[in-house]
């Protein structure tokens, strides 16, 4: 079999669809967070962005190594039948599916909400937030569903909007920071004194979430030109862009307020600064710009959502493949596949109301965090892939095989032990839901071997 796309992206169009596909809502949702477990300690927040950004940057440039030697790889489930066999790409499959998308796809959904909320001057935590969430999540479904040509547009004009507030903050609010000493004040300052290593594994399991979404730059290997060479220097250079922008954005933030105003306002202290930046007017145009960036985010997560249990459907495996592997023929999309995906979000989304807003909370035990946990295990999945790469292939020169795999799984661990600080309990909660997920899965998995 012989694939049909062709080679038509060049290394610079491939750098700017890597920065296009990261960049997100992230660094705007998690900032503030960054800035709070690290009690305001600046530098100690920045070296979290660093940690962060350098684990994503090994992990990338592996992955892009492996998607020069395996012909056909479209994102991490392929990687992982490609190095451990079908089976386990079938359990990585189904982790994309049932917890992977549809956690942060409503985490997503909340957070479009919340800025929304910020916004209009409603309440971020009640009534009004959730219901803008469940708007926000059957907008993105029926845009997906319905016109997926629309989506892709829609798309495309939210990955230039969302670099708007970010550049315009990491630039300017620098340099007015620099000259009113706004800057100097917040890299001195520290509100609150903590332990530094706690901190530290908290803000870097946040960054986590802003970091995320490189793995589906390595699906245009096929359509790179000269993908052997392009692909890894793609990866690189996009990678360390995104932790550069990412990292001057906070440090723009600390030139238009102080880290008191942002650690206590929240999403309202980033709208604050923007206000500060740009007055009031501007300020809240460019606010609208960080809720369409939310919303862009949330598209392109919901996209995967809905063609997360066809994923599996299309291996012949999983639970009903013939249904749920069923295309549309007018639309071209999976119909019977979108429609689990967007119950699958709808209970997360009430999942993660329950578990981190509602007071009391109503899951007892079972209360975690399904914006940051999901992600860490995903790290944990990559694992094996990194060590069966280096097992395998031998003909790869010491660099590529060795050092920047063991620099991935270093990368790797130090999220799982950074998670469990941040964490702790929660982690075990969030491990046993994970067992029995993952547990369903292997029922249908032996179903599917019986007939």
């Amino acid at each position: 079999m012989k694939t049909e796309l062709k080679e038509k992206y060049g290394l610079i169009t491939a750098i700017a669809m890597v920065v296009g596909i990261v960049i997100g809502s992230g660094v705007f949702f998690k900032a503030e967070k960054v800035l709070n477990a690290t009690g305001g300690d600046l530098p100690l927040g920045i070296l979290a962005w660093v940690i962060g950004g350098l684990i994503m940057i090994a992990c990338a440039y592996t992955f892009a190594v492996m998607a020069t030697r395996y012909q056909y790889v479209n994102g991490i489930v392929d990687y992982a039948e490609a190095t451990m066999g079908s089976k386990y790409g079938y359990y990585v499959g189904w982790f994309m599916a049932l917890i992977y998308y549809p956690t942060l796809t409503s985490v997503l959904a909340w957070v479009s909400a919340r800025y929304t909320c910020v916004l209009f001057g409603w309440d971020i935590v009640g009534g009004p937030c959730m219901t803008i969430s469940c708007f926000f999540l059957i907008g993105s479904y029926a845009l997906n569903t319905l016109s997926p040509v629309l989506s892709g547009k829609f798309q495309v004009s939210t990955t230039v909007i969302k670099l708007i507030p970010l550049f315009l903050m990491a630039v300017i609010g620098t340099i007015v920071g620099l000259g009113n000493g706004m800057t100097a004040h917040n890299f001195t300052t520290v509100v609150n004194h903590v332990n530094t290593s706690n901190a530290l594994f908290t803000a870097v399991v946040a960054t986590a979430f802003a970091y995320e979404g490189w793995i589906v730059a390595t699906s245009i290997n096929a359509e790179l030109k000269n993908s052997k060479k392009n692909l890894p220097i793609a990866l690189v250079c996009g990678t360390f862009i995104i932790m550069a922008v990412y990292i001057l954005y906070y440090v723009g933030l600390a030139g238009a307020v102080t880290n008191e105003v942002m650690m206590a306002g929240g999403e309202a202290g980033a709208k604050l600064a923007f206000e500060t930046m740009f007055t009031n007017v501007g300020g809240t145009l460019i606010f609208v710009f960080v809720i369409i960036s939310c919303l862009g985010t949330l598209n392109g997560l919901m996209l995967g959502c809905t063609r997360g249990i066809y994923s599996v459907a299309s291996r012949k495996q999983g639970p009903n493949p013939e249904i749920f592997g069923q295309v549309d023929k007018v639309t071209n999309m999976p119909t019977n596949s979108s429609v689990i995906g967007l119950l699958l979000c709808a209970i997360w989304l009430l999942f993660f109301y329950g578990a981190n807003l509602a007071s009391p909370t109503w899951f007892g035990f079972f209360c975690f965090d399904s914006s940051e946990l999901p992600i860490v295990s995903i790290y944990a999945l990559y694992i094996p892939i990194f060590i069966m790469m280096i097992k395998k292939e031998k003909d790869l020169p010491a660099f590529k095989r060795f050092f920047m795999p063991i620099l991935a799984l270093a990368g790797c661990v130090f999220m799982i032990i950074a998670a469990c600080f941040s964490h702790g309990k929660a982690v075990i909660a969030y491990l046993i839901v994970f067992a029995v997920i993952m547990f369903i899965g292997a029922i249908f998995s032996k179903q599917k071997n019986v007939a």
